[in-house]
């Protein structure tokens, strides 16, 4: 996503991490849904994990030494193993689990509850938000792994708390406290609500109990469904590590059901601190994208962005390049793939969206001497350098604005902000050697090292199979960069182009003007570009 970077260490991220319980429909669910919710919903209030099992038909609500069994279609479940009776069974509606919060609720709430210490007990996340809220740097430290003290010294600790509050406004209650695991760190996420809206506080607990990093960003509570183009019993999914050490990252590896290896595609995020699923707003496109793929039969491995599980860590690297944030894992993600037997070797593609898609030149050239990567796909990905596109994005926004009748200023000063940075970058008098001091995009390092870098240059001299995809109606990246793409590459002979009417850049269709402000409405990648890419992928050899 070609979006600003930040400025000041906590500025405000805007990826809020939006999950549901994704299941296969069950005839017969046409029920009226009035008095059910989502079962992921009701178990995010009390704090509960969830678990779908497709082979079972089950969900397993988790909330301390509590267990309860939910079979589809049943009136009965299992608390703790004692078979109970229900006023109602759990159904599925539209890829949803869907039951009688109140019954769960109450069921969970008299069983035995999970008997938490106290912070003065040394419980390592509460005690370490606690600190947080009083500006405690000491106490807060006392809980972090070595890596993040250094990421996040005392100074900025001492602040972290007020410096949201400024731009939220203070946190009055605490809504939820909820813990998800992946491969490499338990998350415990806060949420407290907030005059403006509801801020999550995710820490990322390491497997020695400390707080290993933080990632801050509004809540959200939009449930995901899966489009009707995704057939969820024709794949699986299984979570993954990344790498090792201190960046290690974690993933998902979503794998069709039946015949022997499949091919895969990576997926490369765009800029911003990015989840699995590049979530924005109300949109999943990456999610969309490997179930919609695993459903015709392709692998699609997706991973948690460096600058989204090791925000600050990777923040504290004032010399971190395009290179750390996007290329080495798209290659760490590509060597790992090597390695497994239910994959075809011979058929490892990259998709890179954006950001993703500005840098495969990058991900090609560091693949030259190994030649692991089959083919790429570039989804919405910038021609010419990165400032360029950013100052056309401003540009094309004020059109579309004010061909909307909308007021433009606010536009218009964003782009001022945007063109006295663009002069600044391009004054011969700054380098890498010679940073200004006052820039204003955030770490200088990063962008004077990709200066001169044009992927339409680099992309000229290099040899194979390249899927070039678009939407028109996408001003984040507009056509002109899709059509400099053609014309830069008029030479090659292995590359393929489609646009899209109606799809902007979240990959999906949208019958108005994009302005992003359609982005915070639930939408699914365009089934006709995951059916571009799966027939491309497969006729690919």
């Amino acid at each position: 996503m070609m979006t600003k970077r930040p400025k000041i260490r906590y500025t405000a991220v805007t990826a809020a991490l939006c999950l549901s319980l994704s299941v296969p429909a069950a005839a017969g669910a046409a029920k009226s849904a009035s008095s059910v919710a989502p079962v992921r919903d009701t178990a995010a209030k009390l704090g509960a994990a969830v678990t779908w099992n497709q082979k079972s038909q089950t969900v397993t609500i988790t909330k301390g030494d509590s267990t309860l069994v939910l079979t589809v279609g049943k009136k009965t479940a299992a608390l703790n193993g004692k078979q109970i009776n229900l006023p109602d069974s759990l159904r599925v509606v539209r890829n949803q689990a869907l039951i009688n919060p109140d019954a769960i609720i109450q069921l969970l709430q008299d069983a035995p509850a999970e008997e938490k210490p106290s912070v003065e007990e040394g419980l390592p996340g509460d005690a370490f938000v606690q600190a947080l809220k009083t500006g405690d740097a000491d106490a807060a430290e006392k809980w972090m792994s070595p890596a993040f003290k250094v990421a996040l010294p005392k100074p900025q600790l001492k602040e972290l708390w007020k410096g949201y509050a400024q731009i939220y406004g203070a946190p009055s209650t605490q809504l939820s406290r909820t813990v998800t695991p992946n491969g490499v760190h338990t998350n415990i996420t806060y949420s407290f609500q907030t005059p403006a809206a509801p801020l999550n506080y995710t820490l990322r607990m390491n497997k020695a109990g400390q707080v290993d990093d933080l990632f801050i960003a509004p809540g959200g509570s939009v449930a995901y469904t899966n489009p009707s183009y995704v057939n969820p019993a024709s794949y699986t999914e299984e979570e993954v590590t990344l790498g090792e050490g201190v960046f290690a990252l974690p993933g998902v590896l979503t794998k069709p059901v039946s015949g022997g290896p499949a091919p895969v595609v990576v997926l490369v995020h765009g800029s911003g601190p990015n989840d699995r699923d590049s979530s924005i707003g109300a949109a999943k496109p990456f999610r969309d994208l490997a179930n919609g793929l695993a459903s015709q039969g392709i692998a699609v491995l997706r991973y948690d962005k460096i600058t989204y599980e090791h925000t600050f860590k990777f923040a504290a690297n004032p010399k971190a390049t395009i290179k750390q944030e996007t290329v080495d894992d798209a290659i760490t993600a590509v060597r790992y793939l090597k390695s497994r037997k239910d994959i075809d070797t011979s058929h490892i593609f990259v998709a890179g969206h954006s950001q993703g898609g500005f840098a495969l030149p990058l991900i090609i050239n560091a693949d030259k001497d190994e030649r692991n990567i089959k083919g790429t796909i570039m989804l919405a990905g910038p021609s010419s350098t990165f400032m360029d596109v950013a100052l056309e994005q401003q540009q094309e926004l004020i059109r579309r604005i004010k061909g909307l009748g909308q007021d433009t200023a606010p536009y218009e000063q964003s782009a001022a902000v945007w063109s006295a940075a663009a002069k600044m970058l391009n004054d011969p008098q700054y380098s890498l050697d010679n940073l200004p001091a006052n820039f204003p995009l955030g770490t200088p390092y990063w962008w004077y090292s990709m200066r001169d870098y044009k992927p339409t240059d680099m992309a000229k001299g290099q040899k194979g199979p390249l899927l070039i995809l678009a939407g028109e109606n996408d001003y984040q990246v507009p056509m002109t960069q899709f059509n400099a793409w053609k014309t830069a590459l008029a030479g090659r002979s292995d590359v393929e182009y489609k646009s899209y009417p109606k799809v902007n850049h979240l990959l999906s269709e949208y019958d108005g003007v994009s302005t992003s402000m359609e982005y915070a409405q639930p939408s699914h990648a365009s089934e006709t570009i995951i059916n571009d890419i799966a027939a491309w992928v497969k006729k690919t050899k």
